[in-house]
Formats: structure tokens, sequence, C-alpha cells
């Protein structure tokens, strides 16, 4: 199975902006669904539809209108499916985490990181987490050699992270 992250566009199957229902239909093709806040969404607690894979989860968050506003994909783990989520052709979960970031910068793009754990790309909607709940291969850093899971979502979903009038953090 291949998954390709589009942002802001959303991921293979699952654009941005689908409907609530059409979201749970397709995503209980992928494994079993767990369905939260389905009938009182608002702005703090989201519709969230969480997909169960044999291998991997995926988290697909509603807005207000009941669609799809975000999709957060954790690492496939091993079995007898062989999973890739991609990103402009490099595999997302099988490049190290710091040569990942370096591609993405390559390509233009500004990545802005808080914590050692975490990272995002304004303007691209994407955003990284290397925090794993269980023993992982570790980085020189002492940090997770592989991120755990990715977030796309809309266009300027991590714009707030940046200061407008010059581009720098906050």
């Amino acid at each position: 199975m291949e998954i390709e992250l589009d942002p802001p566009n959303g991921i293979t199957g699952f654009p941005l902006g689908m409907p609530a229902e059409a979201v749970k239909a397709a995503a209980a093709e992928l494994g079993e669904i767990k369905v939260r806040d389905e009938d009182a969404p608002d702005f703090f607690h989201p519709m969230r539809i969480l997909t169960l894979h044999p291998q991997f989860e995926i988290n697909f968050v509603m807005e207000g209108a009941k669609t799809l506003e975000y999709a957060e994909l954790w690492i496939p783990r091993p079995g007898p499916e062989e999973i890739t989520v991609r990103f402009r052709g490099i595999d997302v979960f099988r490049t190290p985490a710091l040569q990942l970031i370096r591609q993405i910068e390559d390509m233009g793009y500004t990545v802005l990181h808080d914590e050692p754990s975490y990272w995002v790309v304004p303007r691209l909607s994407l955003g990284f987490t290397r925090t794993a709940g269980h023993e992982v291969p570790l980085d020189t850093d002492g940090e997770p050699l592989y991120f755990q899971a990715v977030l796309t979502g809309p266009t300027d979903y991590y714009d707030y992270k940046l200061d407008r009038t010059d581009g720098r953090t906050m």
C-alpha cells in the first residue's frame, strides 16, 4: 500500500474537505474505525475518526461543518503488507528524520522546530513528531532515528508559527 502526502490537499483517498460520512466509509475499507465526538463537534472537541489498520493508524479530524480538516498518520509497523508513506517521492518513515528535514529544506521550504521531537513546515502544512511510545532506534541526538507520525493539514495550518512581518518564528 502506498500513501502519498499531498499538502494542502490531503492524503491518498482522503482529500481535505471530504465529508465525514465519506471519510468513515473510506476509512472502514482500511480497518476498524472509532468515531469520537460525532454528535457535538465544536472547535475544542472536533469529530475524530481513528482508523486502526493492523499495521498503522490514521487519525482524521473534522472541522465544524463535518469535513476533513487534517489527517495524522502513524509509522507503519512490520507485518505482511508493504506500507509506504511518501511525500514527493521521499519515504517519510524510512528516511532518517534529520535527513528528511534537510530534503524538505532543499525543496525551498522553511522547517521550524520548538523542541527536538516536533517539526513543522509552515506554508506547506506538514507536521512531524519523533516522539515514540515504545523502543525505537535512536539517532546521535538521542531522539528517534525516524519520524513516528506526520500530519498534513490545510494551507495555513502552521502559519501561526511565523511572524507575518519577516518570516521568523514567534
